[in-house]
């Protein structure tokens, strides 16, 4: 095992989020919305929010780090960091961030949070309005693909054809997703059940996408506070220790420009490896899994792609009874995901991650000592992390 790693020196100690509202609901503005989930955080922590001294977010957050620092009272402004590109893909990658910091003793609390108040600023889900096309979009625009879903619809449709995966893999993770979220009192999705005939007569967004397979539009925040694991030993609440963290993509993974070499991937054949290796376990260590869902498609390939089963495999494996907390092999979203409890661009689902550690899921794994986040499948750079209790280090 190299020095060169994360593994067991950084922890997560608070959890904070705001309520979650359907996009357009907030009264409060983003950056209200971003403190009120970092001092959720702090209390949870037991801490003061001016013992923070470091920021870490993703996706170009509107939520300065400076006038957060000043907003808060901090005493001192040590790090501020973005996870560049990538959308939802960054989310793990801010953790890296975070705790590369702290390890290395840029920062000593450092606080992970993703803000969106969609109602304010743009949806996520719609195409682009801009008067002129450059760049990326250039290739794809000209032709009406500007949505994500049509984005990702291409990808996901070109899995279905060269493996033999169908789409009953599909509704499986949205019906076990929304099957978590009627346990879960903060989900958006909570009293809305999703039945087999509900998924089925949905009407479509874009093939192989009906509306169930796509995630959300949400205004709220989350937030997470990350401190060194000798610190993480005196606070008030159980450690959830970082493991291993990796973000990247594949060789010349191009997702906006669908020009990729490894077209039909969620971008994380290069990540899974040095994921397991950083954190010593393998994917059948792994007692649950949180998967950003854009699209319940992605999710199917960064299963495959983290090991949990083969193409071969997985109509069988990617099934409603082994994705559910009560009796699954592989547990999946067990707080209903960006489908059924939030989208805060997957930030959501590493709180939830942490929770299963600490045994406060509302759909709790039982016994649950490794736990895992994949993040942003199919765009580039993505990201995952992987969590343990205090027995795994």
């Amino acid at each position: 095992m190299t020095d060169r790693t994360l593994r067991g020196k950084v922890a997560v100690v608070g959890l904070g989020e705001t309520t979650y509202y359907k996009r357009g609901g907030s009264d409060d503005p983003e950056f209200v919305l971003a403190l009120k989930a970092i001092l959720a955080a702090c209390e949870d922590a037991g801490i003061s929010p001016r013992d923070i001294d470091g920021f870490s977010s993703f996706s170009n957050d509107r939520s300065d780090p400076s006038r957060l620092s000043a907003a808060l009272g901090m005493r001192e402004l040590k790090f501020a960091n973005m996870q560049w590109g990538g959308g939802g893909g960054g989310g793990s990658g801010a953790v890296a961030n975070a705790a590369a910091a702290i390890a290395t003793g840029v920062a000593d609390c450092v606080v992970v949070f993703r803000a969106l108040a969609q109602g304010q600023f743009a949806r996520f889900g719609q195409g682009s309005k801009s008067s002129g096309v450059s760049g990326d979009g250039a290739y794809t625009v000209p032709y009406g693909m500007m949505s994500p879903a049509q984005m990702f619809a291409m990808r996901c449709t070109r899995h279905l054809h060269e493996t033999g995966v169908t789409r009953d893999t599909y509704k499986a993770i949205s019906l076990a997703t929304y099957e978590h979220a009627q346990n879960n009192p903060r989900a958006v999705m909570q009293g809305r059940p999703l039945t087999p005939d509900k998924y089925d007569e949905a009407r479509w967004i874009v093939e192989p996408y009906q509306l169930f397979d796509c995630c959300m539009e949400n205004d709220g925040a989350a937030a997470m506070v990350l401190v060194s694991a000798e610190k993480a030993k005196d606070m008030k609440q159980a450690p959830a220790y970082l493991l291993g963290a990796t973000a990247g993509s594949e060789y010349r993974n191009a997702a906006p420009s669908h020009n990729a070499p490894l077209y039909a991937t969620s971008s994380f054949t290069s990540l899974a490896p040095r994921l397991y290796e950083m954190a010593g376990v393998g994917p059948q260590d792994v007692d649950v899994l949180q998967s950003y869902e854009n699209f319940t498609g992605g999710v199917v390939m960064s299963i495959i792609e983290h090991g949990f089963c083969s193409h071969e495999e997985a109509n069988d494996f990617i099934s409603y009874d082994n994705l559910l907390a009560a009796t699954g092999k592989l547990p999946l979203n067990t707080s209903g995901g960006n489908l059924a409890e939030c989208y805060m661009h997957g930030l959501e689902l590493i709180v939830e991650a942490v929770r299963q550690i600490r045994g406060e899921s509302p759909n709790q794994v039982a016994n649950a000592k490794v736990s895992m986040v994949t993040s942003g499948p199919m765009v580039t750079p993505v990201s995952n992390c992987i969590f343990g209790s205090q027995e795994t280090l």
